[in-house]
């Protein structure tokens, strides 16, 4: 789903088309949060599919870079000591947590630690 949103923005889709899952709805909630997004919505048509909504500013796209943190092959836990260490100013990282799937500085709030999942800048 990433992927194909930091595709569409490359060629300066409106929306994308991504089949709907449980955990696709809670980053896009975090995406959506934190400005990368405009929103999404469920078709009405085909309820299995998201239809998410793309974020421009001045003709170029808000998500500039999305990098994967933790891999299967590679797994990374941040603790909430080592999240206050992170310069939060680079990007937003989505976490997934025992809670969901959340941003760093939600983390931070609620005072939990996590799996880094992606770095968005």
């Amino acid at each position: 789903m990433l992927s194909n949103i930091n595709n569409n923005q490359l060629v300066k889709k409106k929306f994308v088309l991504q089949a709907k899952k449980k955990t696709c709805e809670q980053i896009l909630n975090v995406l959506w949060n934190e400005g990368f997004i405009l929103g999404y919505k469920v078709l009405k048509n085909n309820p299995g599919k998201l239809k998410i909504f793309l974020k421009y500013h001045k003709g170029s796209p808000v998500i500039n870079s999305i990098k994967f943190i933790s891999k299967p092959s590679l797994r990374v836990f941040y603790s909430l000591k080592r999240l206050w260490k992170l310069d939060s100013s680079q990007g937003v990282i989505v976490m997934s947590t025992n809670q969901g799937f959340m941003s760093d500085n939600e983390c931070k709030k609620k005072k939990i630690g996590g799996e880094p999942f992606i770095l968005i800048k």
